[in-house]
């Protein structure tokens, strides 16, 4: 597998593509993030108990993991302009039709439907970036992506309780579906391939993944992924409910933690992806550096009994429990060659987010036995202890090796570039 060293003939174009896979990505991540705050008034409309609400947040991951499976191979296969056009206008459809649920079963089917439709955007939004910037531009390219999923959060935590507060939590889903909608049509519109990937040479353009199940630099990475979003997700699934329920802190106060939690990585995951980029730091233990820092930071955040010390953790948390994922999110295309990084980047990103799909469930479950408050987020920490093991037995996941060919016009076997002697 090999990446083209061909230039961008258009620079400038390339902004515009990241800007509307970021802003598909991020309204896909305010759609999922939408359900923390109003989880609460959800319930309480729809008769759900305070055990059952973890169920709608599995339910979505569901959809979501399953959309990301199969949704990487057909941005690879039909392409990522219609895979992410398609993809925000059917999540924002599913979000209007959410808003005007009146029972439980409903709501649970739209939930699985929303998720269904949004998990598709991620492998088509990383492809059409991977076809427009070269590997030695990708951590930065990659770190603006991945800010869609903290901006998520933090639209969500900002809006959705003041709606409540005027309107309803149904004024929330109305609102962010239409948008989603408006952005699924821009994509459709203005988003084209570029000119970095090699296609398919399967007969009708069909990529072939056979070669990445035995990738074992993809398979350690899905791993590590798996139980670093457990203790993300974890948290933004369950932090404001259990602030509220547990320690009993204001719920809009409780809102403003969360936003600052999110705020933080908006600026620190390009800032890590250029910094990555400029000093030519090893992405592998990078990324294994900020998962022991924030499996601390959750076990810190578990201690914590009142605002002010959640306010004080929040900005340091939400560093670290974001900045790892455009790191690792920056591997994948190196690993898996540029033709197949939809493929790679959905299969990956799936069993990612089953630690999204796993936790929201175990934690309620968690909570609803033992009121504690503590042992919920020490359950959310061992995610990023258990994913350093895996990360350790990565080799060369960084883009040296693709830079070289880049300048000597030579190509690689990915199989050599795993081999687990290399150094990291």
């Amino acid at each position: 597998m090999t990446e083209t060293s061909t230039p961008t003939p258009d620079t400038r174009y390339r902004w515009v593509v990241l800007l509307l896979c970021w802003a598909a990505f991020t309204m896909t991540s305010v759609d999922r993030a939408t359900w923390g705050p109003a989880a609460g008034s959800v319930g309480a409309d729809l008769g759900v108990a305070v055990a059952g609400l973890g169920i709608f947040a599995t339910t979505y991951y569901i959809g979501y993991v399953v959309s990301n499976a199969i949704g990487g191979f057909i941005a690879d296969w039909i392409g990522a302009r219609m895979t992410v056009g398609v993809s925000i206008l059917l999540s924002g459809g599913f979000m209007l039709a959410f808003g005007e649920v009146d029972s439980h079963a409903m709501g649970l089917l739209f939930q699985a439907c929303i998720g269904l439709c949004a998990g598709a955007e991620v492998g088509g939004g990383v492809k059409l970036i991977t076809s427009w910037f070269t590997p030695q531009r990708r951590g930065f390219a990659m770190g603006v992506f991945m800010t869609a999923t903290s901006l998520g959060l933090v639209v969500a935590n900002a809006v959705v309780p003041r709606l409540i507060e005027s309107h309803s939590w149904r004024a929330s889903y109305h609102l962010f579906g239409f948008t989603s909608i408006v952005v699924g049509a821009l994509c459709l519109i203005l988003l084209r391939p570029g000119p970095l990937v090699v296609p398919s040479a399967d007969s009708g353009g069909r990529p072939n993944p056979r070669p990445l199940l035995a990738n074992r630099g993809l398979l350690l990475l899905a791993l590590a992924g798996f139980g670093a979003l457990w203790g993300t997700y974890g948290f933004i699934t369950w932090s404001n409910l259990l602030m509220v329920k547990g320690i009993g802190i204001d719920p809009v106060r409780a809102g403003t933690v969360v936003v600052i939690f999110g705020a933080v990585a908006v600026f620190s995951k390009p800032l890590i992806g250029l910094i990555g980029d400029a000093l030519g730091l090893s992405r592998r233990r990078l990324t294994i550096a900020i998962l022991a820092a924030f499996a601390t930071c959750l076990i810190a955040f578990s201690f914590a009994t009142t605002a002010t010390q959640f306010l004080w953790i929040a900005p340091v948390l939400g560093i670290t429990a974001y900045i790892y994922s455009p790191v690792m999110m920056a591997m994948i295309p190196t690993l898996s060659g540029a033709e197949l990084a939809g493929t790679a980047t959905g299969g990956v990103n799936a069993f990612w987010q089953l630690g999204s799909t796993i936790v929201p469930a175990v934690v309620g479950l968690v909570f609803a036995a033992t009121g504690s408050f503590q042992l919920v987020f020490l359950v959310l920490a061992a995610g990023p202890c258990l994913a350093i093991v895996p990360m350790y037995f990565i080799r060369h996941a960084d883009d040296r090796e693709s830079r070289s060919d880049a300048v000597t016009g030579r190509h690689h076997d990915t199989s050599l570039i795993l081999a687990t002697n290399g150094k990291g």
